[in-house]
């Protein structure tokens, strides 16, 4: 309840204490009373939040917005949400806690739905069974466009684009198939915004009426967003419990400045970018978070310093893990189910600045189908260990590599279904995943007690076989303890901990799917 205290704390009582003569007790009283209000003393309140039944105005009872929770919330507060679905986003703008009176979002298994249904107003009939609107969103971009996407019949319909991954042509609309979308821009782009003019077409079956569709509109760029500067950043803050879908951005979208910032217990399904993104100079832990069906997994740039434990991503469409510039980046425990158009990219800046690091302990990232791989680039340092990659090309083309206690094989063939959230007409084909792994001349490559199932290994401009191996070895003064093996079946002692995975970081219900059994050893 919005204000209530926590009368589990002892109060002084005022008025009511015997005075004894000389008035000590009155004047204890009287003391303790003015230390309290000299010291600022605050007890901690619970702030709920009911979109149904709640009032923003109210000084008593359950808020109606998260908006308002968040404005009205004051260090040591928590924010409680129900277990249903609210139709706005968490927006965090300089929002700060204390050390040890941090603010809290506790979802309690609360969704953050970044799409509402259909409005059939704003839409004409040009054709038969086509649609036009100019009135979707009050302001479109190229940006926008590159992640847009109706949730139809409940499925994503990209139209084979995406914002980190190729992407394909807007159609016209008379080319359009029922249950296709497309957006036409009415004349060039104004050079002094990104904002463009045009409209969006629906095509639905013949002689159906655009009443009858089940179609919903990604109409809030993020479900979780912070902004801030280094003079009013965020921090101290836990949300948990929490999670975002169908944003057209990202479903936790992390701006600005941000410090002592805990995630926990968060997932992001089906948003049109990233499932978190930290940018700037965000600093934020996260312990546990599920990503599936967004274009990207993870993604974080700038210069800021993130870490990520117990993590499972799976059905990204552009990248599953994407990390850039100066930041310093941790993934520990998890799991990634691989069928982006790219799996780990690592790179840092051209100029000679910081390095981009990632640390990688007991990770296991298995490559679902189609021939792809983890890259390490320019000014980059990768540091792994108990790492297992499953049909998955390693790339070291800059930068540093340090491998330790991994394993890197191929996959077994499998026949795949459709992929539950298909963007390109991607190969599903039962070709075995073989694996190739690449060291360039200028990497700095340390790495030992390693097994390796490999189709070819190449450094620099020198290919190794099998039976090279030690050659390899001694060229590059690493890898002793290392082997090359053909049957990685009974490898122990390397790898990613997949026992533990199962247990502490895929979710239950994902382990039940027999799909997703199949893409498990």
């Amino acid at each position: 309840m919005q204000g209530k205290l926590d009368n589990t704390q002892t109060q002084p009582s005022i008025g009511t204490q015997h005075v004894s003569p000389g008035g000590r007790a009155g004047t204890w009283c009287c003391a303790l009373f003015m230390l309290f209000l000299l010291t600022g003393t605050s007890l901690a309140r619970d702030i709920h939040v009911d979109p149904d039944n709640g009032n923003d105005a109210a000084q008593e009872g359950p808020l109606k917005t998260i908006r308002q929770a968040i404005r009205n919330a004051q260090p040591g507060d928590t924010i409680h949400l129900q277990p249903k679905v609210y139709h706005e986003y968490a927006g965090f703008y300089g929002k700060r806690g204390e050390p040890d009176k941090p603010i809290t979002l506790d979802g309690h298994g609360a969704t953050l739905e970044g799409s509402d249904p259909l409005d059939i107003t704003q839409w004409n009939e040009v054709k038969p069974d086509l649609y036009r609107s100019e009135q979707l969103l009050p302001a479109v971009s190229d940006a926008i466009l590159q992640r847009w996407f109706f949730v139809w019949n409940g499925k994503m319909v990209h139209m084979g684009r995406t914002s980190k991954g190729p992407s394909q042509e807007l159609k016209q609309p008379e080319e359009l198939k029922a249950g296709e979308w497309t957006f036409v821009k009415a004349g060039p782009a104004d050079e002094k915004s990104s904002q463009i003019k045009g409209a969006f077409y629906l095509k639905v079956s013949p002689g159906a009426q655009l009443s009858e569709q089940q179609i919903r509109v990604p109409v809030r760029s993020a479900g979780v967003q912070f902004g801030g500067s280094k003079d009013n950043y965020n921090a101290h803050l836990v949300i948990r419990n929490l999670t975002c879908t169908h944003p057209y951005n990202d479903g936790f979208n992390i701006h600005g400045h941000c410090e002592d910032v805990l995630f926990e217990n968060i997932q992001a399904i089906e948003c049109g970018d990233d499932g978190i993104s930290a940018h700037e100079t965000a600093e934020y832990k996260v312990d546990g978070f599920v990503s599936i069906g967004n274009s990207t997994g993870i993604c974080d740039t700038g210069a800021s310093r993130t870490s990520y434990n117990r993590v499972y991503i799976r059905d990204c469409l552009g990248f599953d893990l994407f990390f850039l510039d100066t930041g310093r980046y941790e993934l520990t425990n998890a799991v990634v189910l691989s069928s982006a158009v790219r799996t780990l990219m690592l790179t840092g800046r051209a100029e000679e600045t910081e390095p981009c690091t990632l640390t990688m302990k007991n990770v296991f990232i298995r490559r679902v189908r189609g021939k792809n791989e983890v890259r390490v680039s320019r000014n980059s340092i990768l540091d792994a260990s108990h790492v297992t990659l499953m049909g998955l090309n390693f790339q070291a083309t800059g930068g540093e590599v340090r491998l330790f206690d991994s394993l890197i094989a191929g996959a077994t063939a499998r026949q795949l279904e459709e992929a539950e959230y298909e963007y390109l007409n991607v190969s599903r084909s039962a070709d075995p995943l073989t694996t190739e792994m690449s060291i360039w001349k200028d990497v700095k490559w340390t790495g030992d007690r390693n097994r390796y199932q490999l189709q070819s290994l190449r450094l620099d401009r020198t290919f190794f076989a099998l039976q090279d191996f030690a050659t390899f070895q001694q060229q590059i003064g690493q890898e002793q303890e290392s082997q090359w093996l053909t049957d990685v079946s009974r490898v122990t002692g390397c790898g990613a901990d997949l026992a533990k995975l199962k247990q502490t970081v895929i979710p239950e219900r994902e382990l039940k799917s027999p799909r997703i059994q199949s893409l498990l050893p």
